[in-house]
């Protein structure tokens, strides 16, 4: 249950609650999973660039979502909003398809993948929707998620 004091806070756009800021920072450790199997290489080196392309594809488009429900919420909002917010699962799919046409995958599709969730925090700042304590959790995840998806693409590109 939330208390009177997190709400005001969120309704103020003073902050971010401890309990979002540690479970953001527990988001990243799939990923760092998957890069320590990748590194051990043989079929766990596979499942997890399959797994790394997978997780981080799913919160790439769950940011889209993030956008879309801030668009809603805010009176202020530029129309822009809504297209960019259906990007990232767009995006996500269209890296995902390489994979089904037996072309290179997953490393190019990593690389993209990291590089657009490293850039994701640009459209939180765009928007203006939350607080600099918002912003500065959302560069923290991105850089750590974007940048593990990065090694993953590396060690895809060299291993496969």
């Amino acid at each position: 249950m939330m208390t009177v004091d997190t709400q005001d806070k969120l309704t103020a756009g003073q902050g971010v609650p401890r309990l979002a800021q540690w479970l953001g920072l527990a988001g990243l450790l799939p990923q760092a999973i998957a890069v320590g199997l990748a590194i051990y290489g043989g079929a766990w080196g596979w499942i997890a660039l399959a797994a790394g392309f997978g997780y981080a594809a799913l919160i790439f488009s769950f940011l889209g979502g993030v956008w879309f429900g801030q668009g809603i919420r805010s009176a202020l909002v530029s129309p822009w909003v809504y297209p960019v917010s259906v990007l990232p699962s767009l995006i996500a799919l269209g890296l995902y398809l390489p994979w089904t046409f037996g072309a290179d995958w997953p490393g190019p599709s990593l690389l993209w993948l990291g590089l657009f969730l490293c850039l994701s925090p640009l459209v939180d700042r765009a928007l203006k929707f939350e607080g600099p304590e918002w912003l500065a959790l959302r560069w923290r995840l991105s850089l750590g998620l974007g940048g593990m998806t990065i090694v993953l693409a590396l060690l895809a590109m060299d291993q496969y």
